[in-house]
């Protein structure tokens, strides 16, 4: 293979010995791949991904290669890519990866490109880049293309505000809205990974720290608990009265981020927004502040307004920059604003990123099947998908549940009986 672009080939065993690790805790794509390597639902099927090229990603990518899919993977972020795993795909799977851990964001966009050179019928995204790109410079393209599959959040919105416009040219399966998804990956893969990676930069002590999480979506949720776990004092800040009422009802401290910003310790922001800390802010924060981002862009926190305020900037740890501002205190931000559970650690433990993944296999195969049938709008992931991912979890887990009895079905679906 002469076609990509990684850091070192010679990474590639360490890279696939992570992947079989990982791959011990993900028994659902692992049965979709035996199943895919008998049926070959994708045979004759072009895909371009554009993902954290991690090992957990490795293996999704594994699974739909093992049902004939030709694949090519590209990074969706600058800091999420592990590079001996994207050197073991290239030399022991010869799937062509376009990804290098710190690249810039014109080396990003080149790799991005590339994956789009391989013509694509299905588009596996993470944030949207793969298919606002190909709708912006590669109209050519989309004709060929069957759909795609969205991973989160800030894609779907971005997604749906292009369908919005009648500027989606093809159907996508919103991955991040199945219920297998965002109840279990945002909320437990967040919340453990994003302490992960802000313990591995900085190693403190989050035990009588004021932690503040910006957000209190399903990742918020999860965050906030797991910070609770670890002795945080947690506030959260919102927008929503619904969710923020409930994030009250959950005992935690709820206040306007202004407020919060001269109390806390630790900022974390996950909202999928713009500016969600901004100059007024950083203003307020107490001096050795840490700021940190596991939204999927760097932009929720606004470190151009930071660099201006700042008399200086250095590096003070791997993944932790110390912005010195004109009175002496000293703010700093951990991964450069990016997601911090990727850019200092490795991301979603794997038996997580197992029922995303399985989404995101299940999903294409849908879209292929039922292409014939499906406008160019966001759809959600069918529920029956949802459902089998569920029961092939559990039964990886030796978890049995109760099964209704016909009289129980009968009840449940009349109206004849009451009081």
């Amino acid at each position: 293979m002469e076609n990509y672009h990684i850091k070192d080939l010679n990474l590639a065993e360490g890279g696939r010995r992570r992947m079989d690790w990982a791959a011990r805790e993900m028994p659902v794509l692992t049965s979709l791949e035996e199943r895919f390597r008998k049926e070959r639902p994708f045979e004759g099927i072009r895909m371009a991904a554009c993902m954290h090229v991690t090992t957990e990603t490795a293996n999704l990518m594994r699974t739909l290669q093992a049902g004939g899919a030709d694949i090519v993977l590209t990074a969706s972020n600058p800091l999420s890519t592990q590079d001996d795993v994207a050197a073991a795909l290239v030399a022991q799977y010869e799937i062509p990866v376009f990804a290098v851990k710190g690249e810039d964001d014109a080396t990003y966009y080149k790799n991005l490109r590339a994956a789009l050179d391989h013509k694509p019928h299905v588009t596996m995204d993470d944030g949207a880049d793969l298919v606002s790109t190909l709708h912006k410079e590669r109209r050519d393209l989309l004709p060929g293309v069957i759909g795609g599959t969205e991973e989160t959040t800030t894609g779907v919105i971005r997604l749906r505000a292009m369908a919005v416009d009648n500027a989606l040219e093809f159907p996508i399966i919103a991955v991040n809205d199945a219920m297998t998804k965002h109840f279990f990956d945002n909320r437990y893969g967040t919340g453990q990974s994003t302490v992960d990676g802000i313990v591995r930069a900085t190693n403190i002590l989050l035990a009588g720290k004021t932690f503040v999480v910006a957000g209190y979506g399903w990742c918020g949720r999860g965050l906030a608990s797991r910070a609770r776990g670890m002795g945080a004092n947690v506030i959260v800040t919102e927008i929503d009265p619904v969710v923020a009422l409930e994030a009250v009802m959950d005992g935690y401290r709820v206040m306007p981020m202004i407020e919060a910003a001269a109390i806390g310790d630790i900022f974390v922001t996950v909202t999928g927004d713009l500016n969600v800390i901004d100059k007024h802010h950083f203003a307020a924060m107490k001096d050795g502040a840490l700021v940190a981002n596991s939204g999927h862009f760097n932009v929720e926190i606004n470190i151009p307004a930071l660099d201006a305020m700042s008399v200086e900037k250095r590096l003070v740890r791997p993944f932790v920059e110390a912005y010195e501002l004109p009175d002496g205190r000293t703010i700093h931000i951990l991964g450069e604003g990016r997601l911090i559970n990727l850019a200092a650690a490795e991301g979603h433990p794997a038996s997580v990123m197992d029922m995303s993944f399985a989404n995101q296999a299940l999903s294409a195969e849908y879209l292929i099947k039922n292409r014939a049938s499906m406008a160019n709008k966001v759809y959600a992931v069918p529920e029956a998908i949802d459902r089998e991912i569920a029961r092939l979890k559990l039964e990886s887990m030796k978890v049995r549940i109760d099964t209704l009895t016909e009289e129980q079905v009968r009840y449940l679906n009349s109206w004849e009986e009451g009081t």
